[in-house]
């Protein structure tokens, strides 16, 4: 499995995501400015490690899935409801799976994050990392989240994190790309390093 290092925070002002930008696979570095954190809606997004073909097309269908019924309905998706029909793909292609490990976090009622598996586990968290740095970022993240962190905050307490797994990760690296999800809107930025 190529690695990654994905990092997922829920602020009490919303959600924080975060990737680094390396693919690597093995020991060979296929691309130092890869994508793996993707908006879903304007208040829902998806960060992804493993297979990035699979993260690909797993993001493109969802998005499809998600503004067909957005237009059926007449309302906005909540995190919840985004993490569930991206459980229901992953399940249905458990015979070929999906290589990849997502985060869902997002802003409906609350801020909300989501993990999932490769066959479709949805966990529901305050906080995750995942990826093959997942445990070095864990850690940093646990020293130092609280309840009401905010946005600012968690997104500096995800690049300290990815950070600390790049130090330590061949196959993480290159920057990092941060989303953050609020209660009406969403920011992309990047942080070179």
């Amino acid at each position: 499995m190529p690695g990654a290092t994905v990092v997922g925070i829920a602020a009490k002002d919303g959600v924080v995501l975060a990737s680094e930008r390396r693919y690597a696979y093995g020991n060979y570095v296929v691309s130092k400015n890869v994508k793996k954190v993707f908006k879903i809606t304007e208040t829902v997004g998806a960060a992804c490690a493993g297979m990035v073909g699979d993260m690909q097309v797993l993001v493109k269908n969802i998005q499809s899935l998600i503004k067909l019924r957005e237009m059926e309905t007449g309302k906005k998706s909540k995190p919840n409801s985004v993490a569930k029909l991206m459980s229901v793909l992953m399940f249905e292609n458990r015979l070929y799976p999906l290589l990849t490990q997502v985060i869902v976090g997002g802003v409906g009622d609350k801020p909300e994050i989501y993990v999932l598996d490769p066959l479709g586990s949805v966990l529901p968290d305050k906080y995750v990392a995942i990826g093959s740095g997942e445990e070095i970022a864990i850690g940093v993240i646990e020293n130092d989240y609280r309840e009401d962190i905010t946005c600012e905050e968690a997104s500096a307490l995800a690049v300290r994190a990815i950070k600390s797994a790049v130090k330590r990760d061949a196959t993480s690296g290159d920057g990092v790309d941060i989303l953050t999800v609020r209660q009406d809107s969403s920011e992309l930025k990047s942080i070179d390093f």
